[in-house]
């Protein structure tokens, strides 16, 4: 099924890409470039990092990737639809909180590094790198509109400086990321059912050199 979704997606932004690089519409081109590498990211990491990424993961990553800079950017979903912009940071607290719940949990696994952390850390580690991410972000988004004149904060009526929507985007980020960081540390602790469970039993199984289980 990923296999599909990964095709027909890489068939719309490979067209795209043609279109505007014909179209000379440089500032569109760039973030589908982005997507392009998001796609082609499993092979870039297999061929020179010998790490093979689960399904899962690079599902995960290039709709994530088509919402935000696709259809977000090229497609103006961002001024189409009020709430898109809401929609993506929250789930970006979700996706970057399981990528740090990921980070930490495997390397608590990985034969490389002499750690043992407990639950409440490595629920805490996520929380923490999904925030960070955000905040980076959102310093990026800041740079870009004073350095070249861009709309990335894309401000709300009312609030030209753009803080009011800096504000909501960090809020719901952080609760996306407190959501997954409390399932994170349910699974750990309780060893209840996690869906992060099964991903990373995957990339454990297909890069066994990383790690003792």
């Amino acid at each position: 099924m990923h296999r599909w979704i990964g095709r027909i997606l890489l068939i719309i932004v490979g067209l795209e890409w043609i279109y505007l690089l014909l179209d000379a519409q440089w500032l569109s081109l760039f973030p589908v470039s982005l997507i392009l590498i998001v796609l082609f990211s499993p092979i870039i990491f297999r061929r020179h990092l010998q790490v093979e990424i689960p399904a899962e993961f690079h599902l995960t990553a290039v709709i994530f990737t088509f919402a935000a800079l696709y259809l977000g950017e090229v497609q103006q979903f961002y001024q189409k639809v009020w709430w898109w912009d809401i929609a993506l940071h929250a789930s970006a607290g979700l996706l970057m909180g399981i990528l740090g719940f990921l980070l930490i949990y495997l390397l608590n696994e990985s034969n490389r590094v002499d750690v043992h952390l407990t639950p409440g850390f490595i629920a805490f580690f996520a929380f923490t790198f999904a925030i960070m991410i955000g905040t980076v972000w959102e310093i990026l988004e800041f740079s870009m509109d004073q350095i070249f004149g861009l709309n990335m904060q894309k401000p709300m009526l009312g609030d030209a400086s753009g803080l009011t929507d800096t504000m909501w985007d960090m809020i719901v980020n952080a609760v996306g990321a407190i959501m997954i960081s409390l399932m994170g540390w349910w699974y750990l602790k309780v060893k209840k059912d996690f869906f992060v469970r099964d991903w990373i039993t995957k990339f454990i199984k297909r890069n066994p050199n990383l790690f003792n289980k």
